[in-house]
């Protein structure tokens, strides 16, 4: 190895393996993708330093430049949420998962161990010189010892865009309900309660969604409370709906009247 390649390898091996743990560590897939690219655009540079043009090319252009923005397509096509879930469609799938995983693992070990212990460098430089160059090399390798491993990575890709394609219409392909058929569940009670929550209404001294619903008897509508205000401590709620009803039920003209305006306001100057 010259110097020029060793400099190379040592400024773009730890950007790879960066590359490579933010992959695994993002949260985000669409964020893991991109590193993913900035890996593979370091591995098509330290191709070319290692005398194999082609390779890096085809690293950078298929794979960073073709075969990324596929993944990117199927990411945003699927959707691109990534929240973790607690919930185990299959029964032991995380403990089958770790064990694939430590297996794969050990698996990388003993052949980098292999490869660094007892298997020769070959190099590309009588490849670059045999009939065609590097990419005529390339070719008669894929096509003859490792003509099946090509044609199963092409199913592979294959099949992962007929995925794609299966997720992404799978919904569309649904009959959707009709307006009768959503009356009909409602009614048959599948859908919650017939008719729609009772609003604000003209009962109530404002419009807001945070804002429930009075009775005619001034009283607070219990169904007309917004989701939003669950996690609001009760006592603040009691005094809100203490504002807006009153401290207790009116059967007279005020609930309907809504709360007296401050002494001294231009609505009691009005009056």
């Amino acid at each position: 190895m010259s110097t020029g390649e060793a400099v190379a390898f040592w400024i773009l091996g730890p950007v790879a393996l960066a590359g490579g743990l933010g992959m695994v560590i993002a949260r985000n897939a669409v964020h893991s993708a991109l590193w993913l690219v900035l890996t593979m655009l370091c591995l098509g540079a330290l191709y070319m330093a290692q005398q194999a043009p082609f390779l890096g090319f085809v690293q950078i252009i298929v794979y960073t430049g073709a075969v990324m923005m596929l993944f990117l397509f199927v990411l945003m096509l699927v959707g691109r949420e990534s929240s973790d879930s607690v919930i185990e469609v299959l029964r032991g799938q995380r403990i089958v998962g770790i064990g694939l995983g430590l297996g794969f693992a050990v698996l990388v070990v003993a052949a980098l161990g292999r490869a660094l212990t007892e298997v020769a460098p070959a190099g590309v430089a009588a490849q670059n010189a045999a009939p065609g160059g590097n990419p005529g090399s390339i070719g008669r390798a894929l096509y003859t010892d490792y003509l099946f491993a090509f044609e199963l990575t092409a199913v592979l890709l294959i099949v992962a865009t007929v995925g794609a394609m299966v997720l992404g219409y799978s919904e569309r392909a649904r009959s959707r309900p009709t307006q009768r058929g959503l009356v009909e569940a409602r009614i048959r009670g599948e859908q919650g309660r017939p008719s729609p929550l009772p609003g604000p209404g003209v009962f109530a001294t404002a419009n807001s969604v945070a804002t429930p619903a009075l009775l005619p008897d001034g009283s607070v509508a219990p169904e007309s409370l917004s989701e939003i205000i669950e996690s609001t401590r009760r006592d603040t709620i009691d005094s809100d709906m203490g504002g807006v009803a009153g401290p207790e039920a009116d059967l007279g003209a005020r609930a309907l009247r809504g709360p007296e305006p401050p002494a001294g306001s231009d609505q009691e100057a009005g009056r």
